[in-house]
């Protein structure tokens, strides 16, 4: 399945925190048939793992939103800003 989809980095970022490394990964997933001129969507996630033992995920619908997303789960980790919008919990 991985081979049938392409991965495109956004942003990355590490915290150390008590507890362990932190780690913020956005990214957009897109179809490996979009690469050959199909018109497929991206979808957008920032992934964090490392807090509380759970990785958690946000999704973004595009590009913009993803930056800004990942920079506000960022700052939501360092106690700068409110949680960002509803998290899943892979």
């Amino acid at each position: 399945m991985l081979d049938q989809m392409t991965l495109y980095p956004v942003a990355d970022d590490e915290l150390l925190a008590p507890g362990g490394r932190v780690m913020i990964r956005t990214y957009g997933v897109g179809s490996a048939a979009a690469d050959s001129g199909a018109t497929l969507g991206v979808s957008y996630r920032t992934w964090v793992t490392g807090v509380r033992d759970q990785p958690r995920y946000w999704s973004w619908g595009h590009f913009e939103d993803a930056r800004r997303g990942h920079r506000m789960v960022v700052e939501w980790l360092t106690g700068r800003g409110p949680r960002p919008g509803p998290a899943q919990a892979a």
